[in-house]
Formats: structure tokens, sequence, C-alpha cells
């Protein structure tokens, strides 16, 4: 585990604001129970059959979920830069994980382990707030869950891609292409002659 900048920090903090803001004292205090890690491309922040340990914030870099079926890895989700990151069920409940995380890239995350946020909830200067962030958090979760599957039920496979490109338009250039069609739910042709209409 590294060091945090004060740099990474204050993106970290940018981007909670949207669920938690801190004061000062509270902020030194939040900051004492993180840590930073840094993954190599394809490995795993996450594996299934084991317990995840922490909760993450992808500070540079992109991971993909993805589930083992018959032998053939199946790709459900990524998440991007200044997205959160964790295999929520598994680190909440202390049960193995049932779905792998891996680093699509060279991939920091800011890590919070459960040790570290069952301090912070018993800790009265941040308990208030750290269990408003846990529910928001919790909601934001059954937000994108509920987006994919109606995406998968509603959108055709090019509107998908489409929306994909709004999150991650960079990663997605260094992706592999079968990665994102496993994840659109077509096959890598299928994804070509979507790329090939939308740019003409």
């Amino acid at each position: 585990m590294d060091a945090l900048t004060s740099a990474q920090l204050n993106v970290f903090r940018e981007s909670l604001e949207k669920y938690v803001s801190f004061n000062e004292a509270e902020w030194i205090v939040f900051t004492q129970h993180l840590s930073l890690a840094t993954y190599k491309k394809k490995q795993h922040f996450a594996e299934a059959g084991t317990i995840c340990r922490h909760f993450g914030f992808v500070l540079t870099g992109s991971v993909r979920y993805y589930h083992i079926i018959e032998g053939n890895d199946v790709t459900g989700y990524f998440s991007f830069e200044r997205e959160f990151v964790s295999s929520y069920k598994s680190f909440l409940t202390g049960e193995p994980s049932g779905n792998y995380i891996q680093a699509l890239e060279p991939t920091q995350i800011i890590l919070i382990s459960k040790p570290n946020l069952d301090k912070m909830l018993a800790n009265p200067m941040l308990a208030y707030k750290m269990e408003r962030f846990g529910r928001l958090i919790a909601e934001h979760y059954l937000i994108c869950y509920e987006d994919r599957v109606t995406s998968l039920i509603t959108q055709t496979p090019e509107e998908r891609y489409l929306k994909l490109l709004e999150t991650g338009r960079d990663v997605l250039q260094r992706m592999p292409q079968h990665y994102i069609a496993n994840f659109l739910g077509i096959t890598p042709v299928s994804l070509s002659r979507i790329r090939k209409r939308i740019l003409i």
C-alpha cells in the first residue's frame, strides 16, 4: 500500500461531495483510514470465491467486472476513473464474492477496508456522515443495477454502445473489443459493424 498525495486526496474529496461533505477536522480523521493500491493490467481487485476486503475509488485506470460461465468469462460491468469499485455484497456481508474484478490497465485505487469502515462508523465524529455515505453508495449500486437491466431490455446494442462511449470514451480505445462486445451482449463482429455505422 502506498501513501496518498494531497492532489490524490483532493480528487477523492471532490468526487465525494455529491454524497457527503467533511469539515477539515472530519477530513483529517477520515483520510487516516484510507490507503492506495496500484494494480497491474489484468491483476484482480476481487475474485469469485474469496471475500472482497475493500471498497475502492478508481483514481486512475479502469476495471471490469466479470463472471466465469462454462469456462468463459462474461463481462458485466466497468468502472472508470472517479468511479467506485467493489464486490459490494461480499464487502458488506463477509460472504465470498460471486464475481471477479480485474484491472483493464495499470490502475490506482483508493481503498477503505471493512475494519476501517467499521472504525469510522463507531467514531462519534464520523458516524453520521459515514452512515449517510453508506446509504447513498448502496442507492448508487441499486441504480446502476437497475439501469443495467433496463438497458439490456429496452435499448439496442448500438444505443448501449453510444451510452458507454459517453462514460469512458478514452479507455474504450485501449480496451479489448471482445470485452466491450461481451458487455453489450453481442459478438465482436456485430460490434465492428456498429462502430463502422457510427463513424460514417
